[in-house]
Order: structure tokens, then C-alpha cells, then sequence
């Protein structure tokens, strides 16, 4: 198993470690609830270093990443991010990642590390189509995310530059604790203010320590992956392997915002027509009106008990402290007010299809 470069330092703050995406990493310190409080009302910081990198550069790498991702890649200059997903020729989703445009014919893209091989063969599969030069320096880079609305003041200490100035999905670099051309983007799977930092391994402590010793007066804890994913959840981000898959569709998802048709790309006809003539099933929100908590794959049925569909993601929103989650359902049940039913061991507790994002 793999673990990230900062994997003692957790261990010494008392974390509990699990596997997750291949790597040992830290699910919780103190607890999930109180974890997730600190990132809703002051500033936590995540390890997420298990997630990759891989490098596009070359004369055709825009013409390479239009035609493997969904969403129109022209849209970037330098300094900017684009959220978005690979097509799997099928009408499913290799992976989501992020996009950044490092310079004129220069990218990063960020992918899910549980996906590090799987989405390293896939890019590979198309380069030798096209200009480009791919690197994978998964194993050279350590990301840390500061995330909740007091992130920006600890933040500022570090830096440099004015990263308050920093506008949501894009990026700079500067002077952080002390070290030169540092990247930082304003992105984060929180939902809350906050920044991603992508440091080579041999800096990373260093900047953790600095983080916690300047944000002490504004509170600042480590938090685990579990909070991780309630936050995310309660803004209804999807999460690969449990929202999205190989066999879900992005506009089945929700995702036609990231699925752009002004370009060809890898299924763009199939998503089109899903797109013109409507899908059979949706992704939704729901919210539990009876004692239990949806978990991922859970049945969800109607009000005779047959099977209408699956969830995909559930838990006790700590904020709301009601039980709320996602599924796929037919579109005719997918309506915000729609009643629908999970199935719990054996009982059929009641739910309500809600509009996105729990917790605003």
C-alpha cells in the first residue's frame, strides 16, 4: 500500500489510517462531526496527496485534451481551471478531474488517485494520435487543501501576493512559508472559501507546519477524509465510484454543464443525443423523512416496494443533523418534491426528492 509524505506526521497527530485509493491515508483525528464544524466555521487542512498529476505539454496537447474530456478546454488561458470529466467511448466516465492550464500548449490535470493507473493507461491510449509529451509525477507531488472561511486570513500569512484576490478556479503561484513558485488555486471539494496547495514532497512539511503554526489563533485542525465526504455531499458534489462511474453518463449525472458540444470528443454523439431526446434515469437528492441513514447502494423503491433504483451516496448531514443523500431513479420520479422510498434492512422509509445543494 502506498502512502503519502506526510503519512508519520499524521500517524503523530493521532489520526485514524485506512486504506483509501490505494494509499494509507487519515479518515479522522478528533472525530467526523467535529472535523467537518471546524471546516464549516473556521479552516481545516486536508492531506489529499493520494490524488495525481499528469503533464500535457506539446504543440497539439489543447487538440488532445478537447478530444479526451468532455468540456471545452479553448475556454482556459493561462491561470485558469476547468472542472471535467473523460468520456469512456460507452457513455460512462473514465474519471472527473480538474484541468489546469499551466502555460500556452502546457496542462495539469488532476485525477482521482483510487483511478492513478486506470487513467494513466486511458490518456495513453490516444497520445501517440496527437503532438504531446504526457508525464505522470504523481509520486513527485504532495497537495494540501485549506479549506473553510477562515482560510483566506491563514492563508495570506504564508504568502506573498494578495491570494484573497485569487478568483474561484483559478490559480498562481508566490512565495509560500518561505518557498518560490509555489502553485495555490482558489478550488476545493468543501464547498467553502478555501485553496489547493501542489508542493514538491520535500516541501510539504514544512508548509503543513507553517499552516499550523500561523493559523493557531484562527483555529486551524487537520482533518481526515471522512469529513471530506460529508462536506461534499451536503453541496452534492459527486464522487467517483459512488455518484459517477463507468456506467453512469454525464448528463444522467448532472454534469451537462461540463459536457460541451461545440467540439468533437470521445462519445460526443451519444451524450448529444442523451442530451436532445432526454435520459431514462437521474441522479437526485433526497432527504430521509423517517429514522435511518441511505448508504451507498441501497435500494431505493416506490410506494409498493419495487425496486426504481440505487443510492449512491448517504449520511447524517452534520450540519442539517438530517439523513440525506443521492441515487439514480427514473426521470419521471426525479421531480424536487417527488416522494420516493429507501430500503433499510427491511423497512421502506420515506424520502423526498430535494433540490442541490443541501447546505447553501
Amino acid at each position: 500500500m502506498k502512502t503519502t509524505i506526510l503519512n508519520k506526521l499524521h500517524k503523530n497527530l493521532g489520526a485514524k489510517m485506512l486504506p483509501f485509493a490505494g494509499f494509507e491515508m487519515p479518515i479522522q483525528y478528533e472525530g467526523v462531526n467535529a472535523e467537518h464544524k471546524t471546516v464549516r466555521t473556521a479552516v481545516g487542512v486536508f492531506d489529499v496527496s493520494h490524488m495525481g498529476n499528469f503533464f500535457v505539454e506539446g504543440s497539439q496537447s489543447l487538440d488532445f485534451l478537447q478530444y479526451i474530456t468532455s468540456n471545452d478546454v479553448a475556454k482556459l488561458s493561462p491561470g485558469k481551471i476547468q472542472y471535467s470529466c473523460f468520456p469512456n467511448g460507452k457513455g460512462g466516465i473514465v474519471d472527473d478531474l480538474l484541468v489546469y492550464n499551466l502555460d500556452k500548449n502546457k496542462y495539469m490535470l488532476v485525477v482521482n488517485g483510487a483511478n492513478l493507473e486506470k487513467d494513466w493507461n486511458w490518456v495513453n491510449q490516444f497520445s501517440d494520435k496527437f503532438e504531446v509529451k504526457l508525464q505522470d509525477l504523481s509520486d513527485q507531488y504532495s497537495i494540501l487543501a485549506v479549506q473553510g472561511p477562515k482560510a483566506p486570513k491563514v492563508m495570506q500569512k504564508l504568502a506573498n501576493t494578495d491570494l484573497e484576490k485569487l478568483k474561484y478556479y483559478t490559480w498562481t503561484k508566490t512565495n509560500l512559508a518561505g518557498f518560490d513558485n509555489i502553485l495555490v488555486s482558489a478550488t476545493g471539494y468543501t464547498g467553502e472559501n478555501g485553496y489547493e496547495i501542489y508542493v514538491k514532497n520535500d516541501k510539504a512539511e514544512a508548509i503543513w507546519n507553517a499552516l499550523f503554526k500561523l493559523g493557531a489563533e484562527e483555529g486551524i485542525k487537520p482533518i481526515g477524509l471522512g469529513a471530506r465526504d460529508t462536506l461534499r455531499l451536503e453541496k452534492g458534489y459527486c464522487l467517483y465510484g459512488n455518484d459517477i462511474d463507468d456506467t453512469t453518463s454525464p448528463i444522467e449525472a448532472g454534469l451537462g454543464w461540463i459536457t460541451k458540444f461545440t467540439k468533437d470528443f470521445i462519445d460526443v454523439e451519444l451524450l448529444k443525443k442523451q442530451k436532445e431526446e432526454g435520459v431514462t434515469r437521474k441522479l437526485v437528492a433526497f432527504k430521509l423523512n423517517g429514522k435511518g441513514i441511505a448508504r451507498h447502494g441501497y435500494d431505493i423503491v416506490d410506494e409498493n416496494g419495487n425496486k426504481i433504483g440505487f443510492v449512491t451516496s448517504g449520511t447524517m448531514s452534520p450540519t442539517l443533523k438530517e439523513a440525506i443523500g443521492m441515487g439514480y431513479v427514473p426521470k419521471e420520479k426525479s421531480k424536487v418534491g417527488n416522494k420516493i422510498f429507501i430500503q433499510i434492512r427491511k423497512k421502506q422509509i420515506p424520502a423526498e426528492v430535494v433540490k442541490l445543494p443541501f447546505v447553501q
